[in-house]
């Protein structure tokens, strides 16, 4: 039987006061069930500042490494320009315009064959180390059985 200790608090005229009490509760039997397996975990990661960003990926790699996971990074050749254009002033003046620009960099890491409480825990550990300025999106592509009426489709054509 499990002891479970909660602690009360109790409001009284001189402010809070914590009370424990004890509660039994019945035991719980843990489901056992089949953990999900992975084919691949992609991270798509992009940012403005090209250094911050390589840093990072390699940062993933090794941890994808120390994991004992097979992982890839890429990047793409160049990166994506916005260029907006804005008049100075408000009202007239066409000719006396502004440019800015906005540079984009991304970069791909993937994570090979792994089972799903991995993949969490990975995920989880990359995202709590992600650096100021980079955004992430990860990808999971699950590997799951055959839905029995497709199976039996197959079992009559052959």
């Amino acid at each position: 039987m499990n002891i479970i200790r909660q602690t009360v608090l109790k409001r009284s005229h001189r402010g809070l006061s914590t009370l424990p009490s004890a509660t039994t509760v019945a035991p719980i039997e843990p489901i056992e069930e089949p953990d999900r397996l992975i084919r691949t975990l992609e991270l798509e990661c992009k940012s403005n500042e090209p250094a911050v960003l390589r840093s990072f990926c390699k940062f993933a790699l090794s941890v994808g490494n120390n994991f004992g996971i097979e992982c890839k990074s890429w990047t793409p050749k160049k990166p994506i320009h916005e260029r907006y254009t804005v008049l100075k002033v408000v009202h007239i003046f066409k000719k006396h315009r502004v440019q800015y620009e906005t540079r984009t960099y991304f970069s791909f890491v993937q994570y090979q064959k792994m089972t799903g409480s991995t993949a969490d825990t990975l995920l989880e550990y990359v995202q709590r180390n992600l650096p100021e300025g980079v955004a992430l999106k990860a990808t999971k592509v699950e590997v799951q059985e055959i839905p029995e009426h497709l199976r039996e489709n197959e079992r009559q054509d052959s």
